[in-house]
């Protein structure tokens, strides 16, 4: 039996990272990258995926892929897997904004339906289509670990009053339905993956971030923190941690769990 800290060491695994060169994306990448990964880069940009990939220690790639797409996962799944001839671990971490960013932030009441399918196809149907192919590899191979991003608010709902005054990247802002609705999915979809994976040595988890700061003025930043324990919003590389360990031995008996990093906001 291995202790800390050779638990968390990752040495010549194989981590895939959807939304990879996203805002929190690229700090994972780095986070598995120094933990010893050979991390996967997916993200829609290929441009953006290589910049991220280049800047990691290891052996990593980087995919362009439209993951609204199942023939590019089984691509992705196929390139991975023969380029490394294994596959461990799967941070299904991909989310999406639509086109026109504003109507994003639309009332109940007007909200169109379009935005919300454009949400859904990425937030949650891409999230089962990426885990059953790479999951079925791995059920094949006879481990890994698959880690799925969601939001707090996929737990809870949003408090409307920290959005009064408040904008983000120079618009008011809120939390809409769609983003709840998709979020909370994916902390479903995680337990049903993990009880259906389990006989095969698949674990899976859920990583739910509160809220983090990337653009939000001071009115969001000050309001929301005022409801957190500890006083703040999270930076980036604070998500890091729970996802070394999920991803990682020291978790080998953790799944179906959702790992709630938000600054003791969930225990008011």
């Amino acid at each position: 039996m291995t202790y800390f800290p050779t638990q968390f060491d990752l040495s010549d695994r194989v981590a895939v990272v959807t939304g990879g060169a996203g805002f929190l994306g690229r700090h994972f990448c780095r986070a598995l990258a120094s933990a010893g990964a050979n991390v996967v880069v997916a993200d829609r940009s290929q441009e953006d995926a290589d910049a991220v990939a280049h800047e990691l220690p290891g052996k990593p790639l980087a995919i362009g892929i439209d993951l609204a797409n199942e023939d590019q996962i089984v691509a992705m799944t196929q390139k991975v897997t023969s380029h490394y001839n294994r596959l461990d671990i799967l941070h299904n971490n991909a989310a999406t904004k639509p086109k026109e960013l504003r109507r994003f932030f639309d009332p109940v009441e007007t909200f169109s339906m379009e935005i919300w399918h454009e949400v859904m196809r990425i937030n949650l149907d891409a999230m089962f289509m990426v885990a059953r192919n790479i999951g079925g590899f791995m059920a094949k191979q006879g481990r890994g670990s698959i880690v799925q991003t969601a939001s707090i608010y996929g737990v809870y709902a949003p408090d409307p009053r920290i959005y009064e005054g408040s904008d983000y990247l120079g618009g008011p802002i809120n939390t809409p339905a769609v983003y709840s609705a998709s979020k909370a999915g994916v902390v479903g979809l995680t337990k049903y993956f993990a009880t259906y994976w389990a006989p095969q040595g698949v674990r899976v988890n859920t990583l739910t971030p509160g809220g983090v700061e990337s653009g939000q003025n001071d009115v969001f930043r000050e309001k929301y923190g005022a409801r957190v324990p500890l006083g703040r919003m999270a930076k980036p590389e604070e998500m890091t941690g729970a996802l070394l360990f999920l991803a990682s031995d020291a978790a080998s008996y953790v799944t179906g769990q959702n790992i709630i990093v938000d600054g003791g906001l969930s225990a008011w």
